[in-house]
This record gives structure tokens, sequence and C-alpha cells, in this order.
């Protein structure tokens, strides 16, 4: 591809990769409340496929919506059965994997579903046991974690750009089924995603990132090395998915050009892999507030307040 995309493929998946920025602000905006306010919020969106071929924004919109119902049950009986569950999100620079886990953990209990997103290890952490940094992100009874990213950074990332040596590597590779099989065995739940685009996909978004304003901070100087570096990230992913593919924690691959796709996909796939059921909740009655005759209220200094801009 060139550096500026100029087909007429190119610029729909242009518009698209907007429209899917504007649809991120509706689906904050808007709620479905049980009446028929939400369906005619919806009205202008069109029935028709998007830009690019990319999925109906109304489907998807309503079907997202009913997804994260969904992860609120799924989180209810997540802490009524004291679980401990790790979700792990791999896969290229730019191929989804924060766009799934915001809208994951948009309407959920931050105390029950977080997220580890951990930096560059410190030199100190160099010098320790490589998996010793994570272990102290691993979920209690009642909670989920999902990492954006996680210790098969050794197997992607620092094998690629030279961060590592070919025996830490080899050692990784050896030692991490072992490792989650731990983890399995200590009653802590496992499932890897893997979210796989294309060479020309990564080019898009990486161009759409360096010409917005507001997305220029993802893309970084290591995002540009991992584009010339290409063969050498889908070699090392072939090997890291055929090593540490394991019947206690298996690899799940997300087909992830169609963002909106991925992300529904990825959500229901996750629902599937628990036997969850909507937990009741106990019906709440709010108390009187109490009045008492004698409290005055004092003015609230003006040079407290924010001003009023708008």
């Amino acid at each position: 591809m060139t550096n500026e995309p100029d087909s007429q493929i190119s610029r729909d998946r242009i518009t698209a990769e907007r429209v899917d920025d504007f649809d991120e602000v509706l689906e904050l905006e808007l709620n479905d409340d049980g009446d028929d306010s939400f369906s005619r919020a919806l009205d202008f969106l069109s029935d028709d496929t998007g830009p690019g071929g990319v999925f109906n924004r109304r489907v998807y919109l309503k079907e997202l919506f009913r997804l994260q119902a969904e992860l609120v049950k799924l989180q209810d009986w997540v802490v009524q059965e004291k679980l401990k569950v790790v979700v792990i999100f791999e896969g290229r620079d730019a191929a989804g994997k924060g766009g799934v886990i915001k809208r994951i953990t948009q309407r959920l209990n931050p105390r029950v579903c977080r997220v580890v997103a951990l930096t560059a290890p410190s030199e100190k952490e160099r010098t320790q046991w490589y998996f010793q940094r994570y272990v102290p992100h691993l979920p209690g009874a009642g909670e989920i974690v999902l990492f954006d990213r996680s210790w098969y950074n050794r197997a992607g990332v620092e094998r690629v750009m030279g961060f590592c040596t070919d025996d830490e590597v080899q050692e990784f590779f050896e030692t991490v089924p072992e490792f989650e099989r731990m983890l399995v065995k200590s009653g802590i739940r496992i499932i890897k995603y893997w979210f796989s685009i294309t060479d020309d996909e990564q080019h898009l978004r990486f161009h759409m990132r360096n010409t917005d304003p507001i997305k220029q901070w993802k893309l970084s100087p290591m995002d540009l090395e991992s584009r010339r570096r290409w063969e050498l990230y889908t070699q090392a992913k072939e090997e890291m998915l055929n090593r540490t593919h394991i019947p206690e924690a298996r690899w799940w691959v997300v087909e992830a050009v169609d963002k909106k796709r991925a992300r529904l996909n990825c959500i229901h796939h996750l629902l599937g892999q628990f036997p969850y059921e909507e937990i009741e909740r106990p019906f709440v009655m709010l108390p009187a507030r109490v009045h008492n005759p004698d409290y005055v209220r004092h003015p609230t200094p003006e040079e407290l307040f924010v001003p009023s801009i708008y």
C-alpha cells in the first residue's frame, strides 16, 4: 500500500473508521431503558451496510447493548460463585484489543472487572522471575481481570524487537504452559484471545492514527518498527500459538478486520465460556430523608465554583 490510501476501498474504510469513532460516543450516551426511546435514538442510523462493507451500525449498537446486559449478569454470577477469571488479549498493534476491552468494561463494576496494561519492565523487574510482575495482578475470588497484553510479550514484541535472548524465549515456551496449569489448578480460569488483522488493515489504522490529532499518541516508534517487521511478528505469532495452546488454557483467534464484528463475536464467545445465570437482586426501598428543622444550609463561597463557561 502507499502511504496515502487512494483507492475507493481505502476511502470507504477511512470513512468507516471515522464513523466508528462517532459510534463510540453513541455507545456511551445511549441506554436501552426499557421503552422505545432507545429505538427512536437509533432511527437516524442507516439500515444498510456501512462504508467499506462494515457491519450495520444499528444492528451493531442494539446487539452490543444486549451483550453488555449479559456481561452484567456474568459479573454478578462471578461474584456470587467467587470465581477467579483471567482474560488475555493479544494481537498486533492496532488490532482492536483496546476497543473490545473498553466495550466489555463499559457497564461493569470496576471493582469486579479490572484491566491490567503493564508498561515496559523496570530494571529491577528485568532481574526477577519473568512472571513475577504479573502475579500481583491476578484475580481474587469474585474478580475478572482483563490483560491488555500479558506475559506473552516475551513471545511477541520482546522477541521480535530483540529485548530478550533466544534462550529466554525458549525458556518462556517451556515454562509458560506449566505456569498456566499452576494457575488453573489454583482455581483461576484463563481465556486467551488473539486478534488477527491483515497487513493492509494495520497500515490503514496506523494511517488514521497518524492523521488524527486525538489519536496520534497511540502511534509510537515501536508501532512503526513493527510495520517493518511484519513477517517476523507473523512467525513469532505462529510459534506462540503452536507451543502455548494447551487444553487448560487454549487460544481463540478473533477475526478483527471488521472492528464491530470482532467486538460482538469476542464478547459473545466470552459469555459462552461460562454457565452463568441471572442473579436476582432484592428490590431496594429508598429510605425517607431525615429533615432537621434546626439545620441551616450555609452558602458555598463563589470562588469554589468551576466557571460556567458553557
